[in-house]
């Protein structure tokens, strides 16, 4: 079996999986807007729809004609992701896409050689030419998430101010710690993001309170807001940044973006 320093190949500056193995909590929402939000301060981005619900590539309304080469490709074909990615409407943002086949990849891959490595070898193998890679993870901790946490240099972790929203988030971190331990050394949280924040409820409020002070500097300072316009994008193909740019939810990305950066060290251009 490989290791993390089997291969030396090019990377992007950044690699981020985004992560929170419960469904129902913004994460493909937040990749989408992220990398919008990202590419709006120009930095290039490509996003890897890791999901075999593919609700990243449909999100960025791309048609079923051009779904046939990503993720599965990459995982099990070992396609360079350089070679799978597709431009989206959107400059500076690519796609690699993902189809139903993903759902068969977990069996597939378990007598691969090397299998939790998958993804990282098809980042390495040829350099992609954009600053970030955003993978959108499936909503479970199988072997797709565990390639995901393996090929990233940070995790981004979105998470719904909702009752059980801590009790999820500590077996997540413990997955993250094991995948560091043993797969992954240099696997760093990005930080925690709160989601479908609301608040006219206090439920919402009390739940940010109980992971700012568990997590404190780790979650971002910047909260998504609950925002019908975040909920009506996707079924136009568009992030909410440019579905409405001046909604709440728009605005949110926005900050969301320019804070990472900043939490990176990355100049932000006006």
């Amino acid at each position: 079996m490989s290791n993390p320093s089997d291969t030396v190949g090019h990377r992007p500056s950044q690699v981020i999986a985004v992560a929170n193995q419960k469904g129902g909590v913004g994460k493909t929402t937040t990749a989408i807007n992220l990398a919008t939000g990202l590419v709006a301060v120009g930095r290039t981005v490509c996003l890897i729809d890791l999901d075999p619900q593919g609700n990243a590539t449909t999100g960025l309304g791309i048609p079923p004609k051009l779904r046939d080469n990503g993720s599965y490709q990459a995982l099990l074909d070992g396609r360079p992701i350089a070679d799978v990615m597709i431009p989206t409407g959107i400059p500076g943002l690519s796609l690699v896409t993902a189809t139903v086949d993903l759902s068969g990849a977990e069996v597939e891959l378990v007598g691969q050689e090397g299998r939790e490595f998958r993804l990282r070898d098809a980042i390495q193998s040829r350099a992609t030419g954009v600053d970030t890679i955003l993978i959108d993870c499936p909503p479970s901790l199988g072997l797709l998430t565990v390639n995901a946490l393996v090929a990233a240099d940070q995790v981004l972790v979105p998470l719904q101010t909702e009752y059980y929203a801590l009790e999820g988030l500590s077996h997540l971190m413990r997955t993250i710690d094991r995948i560091r331990r043993s797969l992954n050394r240099s696997l760093t949280l990005a930080g925690v993001v709160l989601t479908m924040f609301d608040r006219r409820n206090n439920l919402s409020e009390q739940v940010a309170a109980d992971v700012r002070s568990h997590f404190g500097t780790q979650v971002f300072e910047t909260v998504i807001p609950r925002n019908v316009r975040i909920s009506e994008a996707p079924s136009h193909g568009k992030p909410v940044m440019l579905y409405d740019h001046r909604s709440p939810g728009a605005l949110a990305y926005a900050h969301l973006a320019s804070e990472l950066l900043k939490r990176q060290g990355v100049e932000v251009r006006p």
